[in-house]
């Protein structure tokens, strides 16, 4: 996609076309600077998505008027946000203009971190920094790791938000294999919002924000509404990564991972339930500082929900060094 044909989500955000591990393909970075900041060097925070859509749906995405990119901004943090191939403003795989089944998922964790290696080399340059703190979501905890272990002098801080931790193996039973993309729908979007919220609590996400959510998810793909029903071309090395992951197969070590680490879900996340995020917490043996906070009445999704103030607050207090080392319930 064209850079320029990207609309800014605020008239001071920059973007940026960079070259990406593959020779062919680009990614697209978008920056907000904070307007005013007490730090010295600049700190710059860096968002790692997850498996279905890109940046500006998730820490940019405002609700009435506020995201989580101007939280950290207020804070005094330079907030930039990346799209791995193959979703948002980032060049597509050439695989996904082919048949689904005639390639293997695309955009696995150990591509991904690649292209996320690419983007935080490029931002150091750009602003002149040693490191960046890295925000990841869902199984973009998967390459946000990876990328620490690798090459840990360029990664200060890290939050795991809703991030996906490894399950047993399960007897006589192994991974399904998917194939390269699918399409993925605003009603299949819809149903994974509110799948978790128990029948008996309020909603947590009205259908008015999630109308114009839903309106902006369909335009990160110009070619959504040409289909029947209109739907979202994704790669699926992502959720392909996530069964292999509940099957004992996570695409990283967490023990491997030396920076400070948060790990922040909701109290209705089925996707990491108690005991995962217990595994998870012990098997990061060489963080320095580790972190397990559960906020209330949040689901997987809970950046777009009702408690997601008190997920910003929570993050920018551990970029900061508010380490509190909190056992996981």
């Amino acid at each position: 996609m064209d850079v320029r044909l990207c609309p800014k989500l605020d008239p001071r955000e920059e973007h940026f076309r960079i070259p990406g591990p593959r020779a062919e393909l680009s990614l697209f970075l978008r920056f907000l600077p904070a307007a005013r900041t007490a730090f010295e060097p600049r700190r710059a925070v860096l968002y790692v998505h997850g498996a279905t859509f890109p940046s500006a749906l998730s820490i940019a995405h405002r609700f009435d008027g506020r995201s989580w990119r101007d939280a950290l901004n207020d804070a005094g943090y330079d907030a930039w946000g990346l799209d791995f191939y193959g979703f948002g403003h980032s060049d597509r795989y050439p695989e996904m203009d082919r048949p689904s089944t005639d390639h293997p998922p695309l955009c696995m964790a150990a591509d991904a971190a690649e292209q996320l290696e690419a983007a935080v080399r490029f931002i150091l340059g750009h602003q002149g920094l040693d490191q960046v703190s890295l925000i990841s979501h869902s199984w973009g905890s998967m390459p946000a790791s990876l990328l620490a272990a690798r090459h840990p002098h360029l990664v200060d801080r890290i939050v795991l938000f809703a991030p996906i931790a490894r399950r047993g193996p399960r007897r006589y039973e192994t991974p399904p294999s998917f194939p390269a993309w699918r399409i993925v729908t605003s009603e299949d979007q819809w149903k994974r919002f509110i799948e978790d919220v128990p029948a008996h609590e309020p909603p947590v996400l009205s259908r008015l924000h999630f109308g114009d959510w839903s309106a902006r998810y369909l335009d990160s793909d110009p070619e959504s509404r040409a289909r029947d029903p209109a739907g979202v071309k994704t790669p699926l090395g992502p959720f392909s990564e996530i069964i292999k992951a509940w099957h004992g197969q996570l695409a990283y070590d967490p023990s491997q991972v030396r920076a400070p680490v948060a790990i922040i879900r909701g109290e209705w996340d089925g996707l990491i339930r108690d005991d995962d995020a217990r595994w998870l917490f012990d098997a990061l043996t060489q963080a320095p500082v580790k972190c397990d906070i559960k906020i209330g009445r949040g689901t997987h999704l809970m950046h777009l929900e009702a408690m997601r103030p008190a997920l910003w607050r929570e993050s920018i207090g551990f970029l900061g060094g508010n380490d509190v080392a909190a056992v996981p319930s």
